[in-house]
């Protein structure tokens, strides 16, 4: 009898849900009465009026898809747009948009990495978001990873190489919302002549003047050696991905990247409401102010109600949960009690500690906020 290759799937899966680590897919509908503190539309741009009206326009206009590679026939006047605008919000000579966040980080690393890969340092903190990771793994490249938020391991990292290097960070982590110490970095990087590049995507929309992102706050939009990425998907509400820097290291991602060489450029109507997005964050600039607001104070009610809440940077509250499963039972008993929380489990976590990933909002008013903190203290496991 032959033997199914895929048998072995069986026996994982039963380790997967031994752990409490099985994943489940749960669509959602057009409209739900569940407060949202799980998506990542951080300034509630994406049923914007304008924005989804400048998606179905994009659409109509340009179809529903961007019919090829953004190099054959998939760049339109709109993405380029979208280029042009997205570098002058944040401060950045040039811009290149790709189909999704993880796409510009994959492009970012391996692109820079250069073509003597092995030759490149790549310096990387302990926490960096999965798509950095993948992509100094696809780079070929040296890598020193470092303890988190730690200049110094940085510093000391670059100094022992001396040659080519990279030290690659979050500007805010995905699981905590803590911020790296951009500064200091940077000096770091500037003492050995190394680059620094920063994802971005938590940052943008939520801090520096405007929401101009983490990288703008710290005083690098635009300096030597800095390389960003950003995500379209979070506060401006729509889905791409885009890596900003000087325009030369643009042009070299154009003829090297192969996230963007092989990939179906980005669907006009995505382009078309990031863009729409970005013209209300420039015209409502409250709105990242009013997300750390939030953010600041469901930290602030929960850890009132005794609960282990990290104290955000940005828009993400996460609160320790005792094991995986406590954590699925308390993402559970919310859900139930109206309320969606983000649940973060081994092996998305870094530390193997799982929590609750809580996403701030600009558009929920003070009544919302604090009845979403006293569902979670509410259903909190009891030890």
């Amino acid at each position: 009898m032959q033997r199914d290759p895929f048998d072995w799937i069986d026996a994982h899966h039963e380790r997967l849900a031994a752990a409490g680590l099985v994943r489940t897919l749960r669509p959602r509908p057009a409209e739900s009465s569940l407060a949202d503190l799980a998506g990542n539309d951080y300034l509630g741009l994406t049923r914007h009026p304008e924005v989804t009206a400048a998606a179905a326009q994009a659409a109509r206009h340009w179809g529903a898809g961007a019919t090829g590679s953004r190099l054959v026939t998939g760049s339109t006047e709109l993405h380029a747009r979208l280029e042009e605008e997205l570098a002058a919000f944040c401060g950045f000579e040039a811009a290149l948009v790709l189909s999704s966040g993880y796409a510009a980080n994959l492009a970012a690393v391996t692109a820079l990495a250069g073509p003597a890969a092995d030759e490149t340092l790549l310096v990387c903190d302990e926490a960096n978001h999965a798509s950095l990771i993948d992509g100094a793994r696809l780079a070929r490249a040296r890598k020193a990873v470092v303890p988190h938020a730690d200049p110094e391991a940085v510093r000391k990292a670059l100094a022992a190489h001396g040659g080519r290097a990279i030290a690659v960070t979050d500007s805010v982590f995905s699981v905590d919302g803590d911020a790296a110490p951009l500064p200091a970095l940077a000096a770091a990087c500037r003492e050995h002549g190394a680059a620094l590049l920063v994802d971005d995507a938590h940052g943008l929309g939520v801090l520096g003047d405007g929401g101009r992102g983490a990288v703008a706050a710290a005083g690098l939009a635009g300096a030597p050696g800095i390389v960003a990425t950003v995500t379209l998907s979070k506060s401006l509400g729509s889905q791409g991905g885009a890596v900003l820097g000087p325009a030369r290291v643009i042009a070299h991602l154009v003829s090297t990247a192969r996230t963007f060489i092989f990939d179906t450029g980005l669907a006009p109507a995505a382009a078309g409401a990031a863009l729409a997005s970005l013209a209300v964050l420039r015209r409502e600039p409250e709105r990242a102010r009013r997300v750390r607001e939030v953010a600041a104070e469901l930290h602030r009610r929960l850890t009132a109600a005794g609960l282990q809440a990290v104290r955000p940077d940005a828009a993400v509250v996460s609160v320790r949960a005792p094991s995986p499963e406590a954590a699925v039972r308390w993402a559970a008993d919310c859900r139930a009690a109206g309320l969606a929380v983000g649940c973060f489990r081994p092996p998305s976590v870094p530390d193997g500690v799982s929590r609750l990933r809580l996403t701030a909002r600009a558009d929920l008013s003070d009544r919302q906020v604090a009845a979403a903190a006293a569902t979670i203290a509410r259903t909190a496991p009891r030890a």
